[in-house]
């Protein structure tokens, strides 16, 4: 298949779900005992409630989401520090648009832009050098967060402000890895999951050799996937036939664009540019070890938590707002529905997570496909 309207062939996806039907019969699962899958990405989730799968996939079957939306899992200690860095006066800050909404303890990036901060929208980290070119005067600070999937494009433009001599431009880095939460999530008693959809984009990059720790050391099966509705349920279908057979496999469905051990290039420029931080702190849940990256010594001079002294141990840990249940959420603990504050007092116009605003946040899925009838009584 070569176009994306053949990755939504309805007669296709019957086929799938006839087989899948099938399968999950065989592994004992019920609807009252059904397997957890996680989808670990944030836009796997948008796709499947988009398309309705989780409405499709037989009721012995549930998907649990996972915490990659990047965004969703920052902590308001950080978009707090974003803050304080763009309302510096000789701050230009560059962000993506995902970020301009999530709230801090007092206010979002789009508020302190009405307040008189220089912050500007860029699609991507070179728009924001080309701004610190056109503006040597000024101080240029590039709000980089994700996770491996962009990582590459914010290593080559470090490298690029080296190579330039550029030394107006920094980032204030928040980028994160996606096989450290998985452990985390794996390893706490609360939760209980039977498979993993994998992430597509991420693995672009880093390939499928990290999740060989998930088959070895915890027996669960892993499938990375692609986002079309045909690459999902055919993945969840991967998934659901190893529980029955009694495997625990790392299986790629996405081997039209993942390959086993990844990009070599985009590899290449994250290993120049950054090393694993001791520790991170993800919203929902805490700290994890070696979750995040930082820059390396050669490169501080582009480093803007060095240069405009904020991060760790600069402030305060700050808990989630009353009542919001965020982590929760963020850890599949619960679904958007079950938060108190979904849809009435967080809602996209009014969030207090960044689940809400985020384009891969699973509260932001709920309310934009299916929000308001999933949370009607029964």
């Amino acid at each position: 298949m070569k176009y994306a309207h053949e990755f939504r062939d309805p007669g296709l996806a019957k086929g799938i779900l006839a087989e899948l039907r099938d399968v999950v019969g065989r592994t004992g699962a019920t609807a009252a005992r059904p397997l957890h899958i996680m989808e670990v990405c944030g836009g796997h989730t948008h796709a499947i409630f988009r398309y309705g799968l989780h409405e499709l996939v037989p009721k012995e079957i549930e998907f649990i989401h996972g915490p990659g939306c990047p965004v969703c899992v920052l902590p308001m200690g950080r978009v707090d520090d974003c803050i304080e860095i763009a309302e510096h006066p000789q701050v230009i800050f560059a962000t993506f648009g995902d970020a301009m909404r999530v709230p801090g303890t007092k206010k979002s990036l789009l508020q302190a832009k009405a307040d008189g901060a220089d912050i500007r929208l860029v699609y991507s980290p070179l728009d924001a050098l080309t701004i610190a070119r056109e503006n040597p005067d000024r101080e240029v600070v590039f709000f980089a967060l994700g996770f491996e999937t962009t990582m590459p494009s914010t290593a080559l433009t470090v490298l690029q402000a080296q190579r330039e001599r550029i030394g107006n431009f920094s980032l204030f880095c928040n980028h994160i890895t996606v096989p450290q939460p998985i452990k985390a999530l794996l390893d706490d008693p609360d939760m209980r999951l039977d498979g993993f959809v994998g992430p597509g984009h991420v693995s672009m990059v880093v390939g499928t050799r990290p999740y060989d720790f998930i088959v070895r050391d915890y027996g669960k099966p892993i499938v990375v996937s692609g986002f079309e509705p045909l690459d999902l349920l055919q993945s969840v279908l991967m998934v659901v036939t190893q529980i029955a057979e009694g495997r625990a496999e790392v299986e790629n469905q996405y081997g039209r664009v993942v390959p086993r051990d990844g990009n070599p290039q985009a590899l290449a420029a994250i290993n120049a540019v950054f090393e694993p931080r001791d520790k991170f702190e993800w919203r929902g849940l805490g700290e994890i070890d070696a979750s995040g990256v930082k820059m390396r010594a050669a490169f501080l001079a582009w480093d803007a938590e060095r240069k405009f002294d904020v991060g760790y141990g600069k402030r305060r840990e700050i808990a989630d707002p009353l009542n919001a249940r965020c982590g929760d959420v963020l850890k599949g603990l619960l679904k958007p529905v079950g938060c108190p504050l979904f849809g009435s007092v967080c809602n996209p116009e009014t969030p207090v997570g960044a689940l809400m605003v985020s384009s891969e946040g699973a509260c932001a899925a709920y309310h934009q496909y299916a929000g308001a009838r999933l949370a009607e009584p029964a």
